[in-house]
């Protein structure tokens, strides 16, 4: 397995990013402005991109798997690496995400915690409703790890 820095051609990844981020315009966004990991194991699994929200925050923008290797592990060794590498380049490191039970446990079991939500976030910032585990994504709910 080994974790890869992706310096060019960002956007060839799309159909990743997509799984885990429903708009390419959204994704577009912090696309080229973060830092991108791919995680290969054989052939590519996971994608994530970490961007400088200034003040010493990093967050999480994306994280996705391919469906076919989800429940592997792929997502948490990838949450791994962007700790151990962000620790001591960041004060605090912020993922948001739909409150999905299915994913809010997988950021605790990592270790994040609660910090803040965005009410409406998802309605005010998609052009089509969002679902996750047949429930409607409504806030955008963020949790955190503070190194300092």
């Amino acid at each position: 397995m080994e974790i890869k820095q992706i310096f060019d051609n960002k956007e060839h990844f799309m159909d990743l990013f997509l799984l885990a981020y429903e708009s390419e315009d959204m994704i577009n966004k912090y696309l080229h402005r973060g830092d991108m990991f791919s995680l290969f194991d054989d052939d590519l699994k996971t994608i994530s991109v970490v961007t400088d929200e200034n003040n010493g925050v990093y967050e999480i923008k994306n994280i996705a798997t391919y469906e076919k290797y989800q429940s592997n592990g792929y997502g948490k060794k990838m949450i791994q690496y962007i700790i151990e590498k962000y620790k001591n380049k960041c004060k605090t490191l912020v993922v948001g995400t739909g409150d999905s039970n299915r994913i809010l446990t997988f950021y605790k079991n990592c270790g994040f915690t609660y910090s803040h939500k965005l009410k409406d976030f998802f309605i005010k910032n998609y052009d089509h409703e969002m679902f996750d585990e047949g429930k409607q994504l409504k806030d955008m709910i963020y949790l955190k790890i503070d190194f300092k």
